[in-house]
């Protein structure tokens, strides 16, 4: 699920005529039926177990839970997205090292599981060809991402490989059931007068890497425009914007293809207690954190905080320049917060808070090594938590966790994990209540964000440990049990303090991997039978009730027809292009051909997470534009549209009900802040938007050189 390079103008390629383009929509073509009904399947309740640091909790049995059923097909019209040839696919798993043993779901402070999986990490700039990935800090021969996964080891105690690394295809096919029944298709959907629905609810999103598709010609066009159906083309990508009755084929020679990798964050409109302490707000990787996020707006904005502006022209306010690297590194620099007073961002071995208009550095934290993973939420009181190498040696490895005061710019205390004479490796990070979770395969732990104390630790074995953990209003483990053969995923609501499982939803044995996209209203990605096909990591949405454990709707969204994007891998949060509120998941298209020559354009649609239908509401980026959902804002959703290459970018607040749009920000349309602006993919970067300004930050660092500037962040900000 990924998007081509900013629009580009057209390289001397005239139109040809010819005959007409096939699948040129028929009268009365326009809008699938609606999808037929599909009762949800109940997961079965299951009894509590506990996370606490007592070793004779005894392992509770579960009910094994009957597979949901997959949603019946629905007919629809728009282009089927043909992945590229050489596509990857998921990886198969190894063979089992041991014979499978039961799973045990209490928790104590020791245990072991399998050896970690090292994943992907994106280089620093979209290529305009396909790329080679970079190489990164580490040292040689980890296992990649897409590779079948090292068996387990009966407990921890064996050395792991380094820091995040650049992406590598995946080589087989991994298990599941396939044949999943496709969503109707976003781009047949005909405007639709909306329900209004007024209920405030929470919006989330987050990071991901998608697979390759090839980019097209570019586009020219104005903002805002509706977009028509498009039928389906020989040549994905290929072919101009198509004009109603035309009988002329546009033929665009030149097809470049790229690799983008994501980094987005995640939004939480309201957030709950999460079992007893203080709210956690959003504020990494495209989110705002702090205050002001539930409070009733004025201008135009859906009871958030967000308020329309007289005029949204914005200019640049300043660009922090990309710490020097090393020509083949590839450092993580993931982690961005917003403060009443700072905004901040991790850099190449520190973390660092900088003034909100001028950019000056307020302060810094400096660290031995990279930053591995940062959690995309903080503490109403602004605490949140990063995991980090130990030194900057190829050989170090992410084993490293920190709580990091984002007011004070001070490091609150350091912890690591051992088990014999080894730490343990972790790939995830989050926060929620007063709680730190970190999570990998070699097990998991829980700390008080503000003293360090270990709060308790999952109970692993041969066969089960907590992959990771998802944040935010509620904290949820992905429990993985059983062998190579016959994996089973265990998705848990547990008490951030306690540790204790409040709730468990068992997915259909087969699914490998999966990412939390949601805590507050749970929702769950996975590609399921590897049915995606584009690398994306999402072919259905589980939407579950987190206080019983019952699966109230399963969604099927095709790879080919959704720009969203999950690294479930290993980094069970990540997950970019969505935004989840108003009991809704709002999804990005795949970008099509617009209604102008040469323009390419999406649309954001919306789907019930009791019902799992669409509801008919459509937000179009307009000709040249692609448009990305960011967080949502009280019922509204705040989105980025990017711009084609001669216009500056917008945010917009799209109203929960009316899907009426209201300019938050029109960033100038100067060929430095236009250049800058667009090197900064949202698939891969990280973007927040408050109070009128826009930041933009890098996840990896890189070479930059004087004919080719690297940022590591930017801020836009209205005039007046």
């Amino acid at each position: 699920m990924t998007q081509p390079p900013p629009n580009q103008p057209p390289q001397d390629q005239p139109p040809q005529q010819g005959a007409p383009q096939q699948g040129a929509p028929q009268p009365g073509a326009f809008g699938p039926p609606e999808p037929q009904d599909t009762p949800p399947r109940d997961a079965v309740p299951q009894d509590d177990a506990a996370r606490t640091g007592a070793a004779d909790d005894a392992p509770q049995d579960t009910p094994p839970q009957a597979a949901p059923e997959a949603p019946a097909a629905a007919g629809g019209f728009g282009p089927p997205q043909t992945p590229p040839p050489g596509q990857p696919s998921a990886p198969a798993f190894a063979p089992p090292a041991a014979p499978p043993a039961g799973p045990q779901l209490s928790k104590t402070p020791e245990g072991g599981g399998p050896m970690p999986h090292q994943n992907a990490a994106p280089p620093a700039q979209p290529p305009q060809a396909p790329p080679t990935p970079p190489q990164p800090y580490g040292y040689p021969g980890q296992v990649p991402p897409g590779a079948p996964p090292t068996p387990p080891a009966p407990a921890y105690g064996y050395p792991q490989a380094g820091g995040p690394q650049p992406p590598q295809p995946p080589t087989a096919p991994g298990y599941g059931y396939p044949g999943q029944a496709p969503a109707p298709s976003p781009y047949a959907q005909s405007p639709q007068p909306p329900s209004p629905y007024g209920q405030q609810g929470y919006g989330q999103q987050g990071y991901g890497y998608p697979g390759q598709q090839p980019a097209t010609a570019p586009g020219y066009g104005y903002p805002g425009g509706p977009t028509l159906p498009m039928p389906a083309q020989p040549v994905p990508g290929a072919g101009g914007g198509k004009k109603i009755n035309a009988q002329v084929a546009i033929i665009v020679s030149a097809v470049v293809a790229i690799a983008l990798i994501v980094g987005s964050g995640i939004w939480y409109a309201n957030s709950g207690d999460g079992g007893g302490g203080k709210k956690d707000t959003a504020s990494s990787g495209g989110t705002k954190g702090g205050k002001g996020d539930d409070k009733g707006g004025s201008g135009g904005t859906s009871g958030g905080g967000e308020k329309a502006p007289g005029d949204p022209a914005a200019t640049m306010l300043f660009k922090v320049p990309m710490p020097p690297v090393k020509k083949d590194d590839n450092i993580s620099v993931r982690g961005s917060w917003l403060t009443d007073k700072a905004y901040v961002k991790t850099g190449a071995s520190e973390v660092s808070g900088y003034d909100l208009d001028k950019g000056t550095k307020l302060w810094s934290v400096p660290l031995p090594g990279p930053v591995c993973e940062a959690s995309r939420f903080a503490t109403e009181d602004h605490r949140t938590a990063i995991v980090f190498q130990a030194s900057k040696e190829d050989t170090a490895r992410c084993d490293q966790v920190a709580a990091i005061d984002l007011v004070a710019g001070k490091q609150l205390w350091k912890k690591s994990v051992t088990s014999g004479d080894y730490q343990i490796d972790f790939d995830n990070v989050t926060v929620s209540a007063n709680t730190v979770a970190v999570g990998g395969t070699d097990g998991g732990a829980a700390f008080d964000i503000a003293s360090g104390k270990q709060l308790w630790a999952p109970k692993t074995s041969d066969t089960c440990y907590d992959a990771g953990y998802g944040g935010g209003p509620k904290l949820v483990a992905l429990r993985k049990c059983g062998g190579y053969d016959d994996p089973q995923l265990h998705v848990q609501t547990i008490d951030p303090v306690s540790g204790k499982v409040i709730s468990e939803y068992k997915m259909t044995q087969g699914i490998e991997y999966a990412s939390i996209v949601s805590t507050e209203p749970l929702v769950v990605a996975a590609d399921v039978g590897d049915s995606a096909g584009d690398g994306s990591g999402i072919s259905d949405f589980f939407s579950i009730d987190n206080k019983t454990g019952e699966l109230r709707t399963r969604i099927s969204a095709p790879g080919d027809d959704f720009a969203a994007d999950c690294e479930g891998i290993t980094r069970i949060e990540q997950c970019s292009g969505l935004a989840v509120g108003n009991d809704r998941i709002y999804i990005p298209t795949e970008e099509h051909d617009g209604t102008a020559e040469y323009s390419r354009t999406n649309e954001i649609v919306a789907f019930d997470l009791a019902t799992g239908k669409q509801t008919g509401q459509r937000a179009d980026a307009g000709d040249g534009y692609t448009i990305y959902p960011l967080r949502m804002d009280g019922n509204s959703l705040i989105a980025y549209k990017r711009p084609p290459y001669d216009k500056g970018g917008q945010v917009v607040s799209i109203d929960g009900g009316s899907f009426k749009e209201t300019v938050l920000l029109q960033n100038s349309d100067a060929k430095e802040s236009v250049d800058a602006e667009t090197g900064m993919l949202p698939e891969y970067s990280e973007f927040i938007y408050a109070d009128g300004r826009l930041f933009m930050s890098d996840v990896y660092a890189d070479v930059s050189t004087p004919s080719d500037p690297e940022y590591l962040a930017l801020a836009f900000g209205r005039t007046n």
